[in-house]
Formats: C-alpha cells, structure tokens, sequence
C-alpha cells in the first residue's frame, strides 16, 4: 500500500515485470488497507510507513493481534526509514525494511519466493 501515485505505479510495473502471476491489490491508506486485506486472499502486504491516516509500522501492530493477518508477510518500503521506524518494525517480526529505491524485481522476487513461495 501507498498514498503517492508516482510510487504506486512504480511498484506496478516491477510487479508486472517481475512477478507477474501475482495479482497486486492497492490501498492508499490504512482504511483502504483493513478493508482489502479482510476482503482479498493477501499473500504478502509491501507496507508504506507513511500514510494520510497514520503509520504503516504502528499498523503492524494491529495485524498482528488480528488472527487472520498475523500471518501475513510484510515488508516495509519507506521513502526515509529510520532507527526508530527499524526498532518497531523488528520488534513486530516484519520480514524486511526497504528504502523505496530498493523495490526492484531482483529484491521483490527474493521475498515472494522466499514467502510466497512463487517460482
């Protein structure tokens, strides 16, 4: 999920490129988000930090007290991770932190292969 279009469309095309028997479902804010995530079948969740109705890492935690998307892998793509935002990642077990430059299909594939299990 992301709320900037340009980053949107940017993780549409390494998807198609490089996953594409994936679907991709978009969320542009954690609203979007809770009403997907309960309504699709989500295999793994690319997870902004910040968005228009809160942050993405605070959100992990109410993923992971939900039984349904515990489960879940996510990785985190921020424009600026921080320490702080790293720590509270860790602590809720997300699978990685990537900075936005770092979604490209090598990276992208690696994680859907190692928590998806695509091939």
């Amino acid at each position: 999920m992301d709320d900037v279009e340009f980053d949107r469309r940017m993780m549409r095309r390494v998807m198609a490129k490089h996953c594409p028997e994936m679907p991709l479902i978009v969320a542009r804010n954690l609203g979007e988000a809770r009403a997907r995530l309960r309504s699709e079948n989500v295999s793994i969740l690319f997870l902004d930090n910040a968005l228009p109705d809160g942050m993405g890492v605070d959100f992990l935690t109410e993923m992971k007290a939900d039984k349904a998307l515990s489960q879940v892998p996510v990785i985190i793509v921020s424009d600026f991770p921080s320490p702080f935002m790293y720590a509270k990642a860790q602590a809720a077990k997300v699978c990685e932190v990537w900075s936005k430059r770092e979604f490209v299909g090598a990276a992208v594939r690696r994680v859907m292969q190692k928590h998806v299990q695509i091939h």
